[in-house]
């Protein structure tokens, strides 16, 4: 990475590791669908003044709006399905299960867009699906392990949506990007919340600080400088940079929550993030770039 870009690597890792155990202290108080909402609307609020300064940017092709309404879908989904699953999963073993997504992505970019097989990243699949299949081996027949498998699904479309982005959108402004994928999240989620007839929003100052960090903190600025690393680094090389949140999430799992892991949770999560290391390992390019310069260049490269 540039090192500009790995200075907001760095904020949007304490942001988001972080973030895991605040959001499952949130979620003691709240339901999973009223908390999603409150953290969309709350951070479309924070982007809106920045927005309209951007507007300009606001894309006007019916083509373009239409793939990112479909990407708002499937950040709703994500999002829904994180906090679901948080409500019986731990914060680190969540973290570690989602970040389960450039497993993902290397699986889907194989058939979708050709390509190629290694040995390496066949061992890496094989790794960091056994790690996952670990993490599930004392939990069948438990609620967790529905809330793990919801957690795993979020990874599958977090995946899905990294693809998506690079192959159709990348040409979008990150910023506005990320604003209307809020904005159009809202209705949805205030559809669902008040269907179920569950929207509570507590007023006591802790959890106010802490939706508004969870908000503004990881939804709105972590999200936005991920869109933009997305849109200036190769997707695979920032998935696999990623894999350092879920110990930065379980650091502050053990922090704030005193979760603690077991020999299978530890030894399955070791396994979990070693696979997704070597899927995103890089090898020496043998010939120089036209700049003269020797580059890593990544085995598997998503656009």
């Amino acid at each position: 990475m540039k090192p500009g870009n790995s200075l907001l690597f760095i904020l949007m890792v304490v942001l988001w590791g972080s973030n895991w155990s605040l959001m499952k202290i949130g979620l003691r108080s709240v339901p999973p669908i009223p908390f999603a909402l409150q953290r969309f609307a709350i951070s479309a609020v924070a982007m809106l003044p920045a927005f309209i300064m951007l507007r300009r940017r606001m894309p006007r092709d019916k083509r373009t709006l239409a793939g990112l309404m479909l990407l708002c879908l499937l950040f709703v989904l994500i999002i829904m399905s994180q906090a679901i699953g948080l409500t019986q999963e731990s914060s680190g073993l969540g973290a570690v299960l989602t970040y389960t997504q450039p497993l993902f992505v290397y699986c889907l970019a194989v058939p979708l867009l050709e390509e190629r097989i290694t040995i390496t990243k066949i061992a890496g699949i094989v790794v960091g699906f056994g790690g996952v299949l670990v993490l599930f081996l004392n939990k069948t027949g438990s609620v967790t392990f529905y809330s793990a498998l919801i957690m795993l699904f979020a990874a599958f479309l977090w995946a899905l949506s990294v693809m998506y982005y690079k192959k159709y959108l990348n040409h979008v402004d990150p910023f506005v990007t990320h604003f209307l994928q809020l904005a159009f999240g809202v209705l949805p989620l205030t559809i669902l919340s008040v269907t179920a007839g569950n929207f509570v929003f507590p007023m006591d100052a802790t959890y106010v600080w802490l939706v508004l960090y969870s908000s503004v903190g990881a939804l709105a600025i972590g999200n936005v400088i991920w869109f933009f690393l997305l849109k200036e680094e190769e997707a695979t090389t920032l998935s696999g940079s990623s894999l350092i949140i879920p110990v930065v999430a379980m650091f502050f799992g053990w922090q704030l929550l005193g979760e603690g892991l077991g020999v299978e949770s530890l030894f399955g999560s070791t396994l979990t993030l070693i696979g997704v290391g070597l899927i995103n390992l890089k090898r020496r390019n043998a010939k120089m770039r036209e700049t003269g310069r020797w580059s890593a260049v990544p085995d598997t490269t998503v656009v």
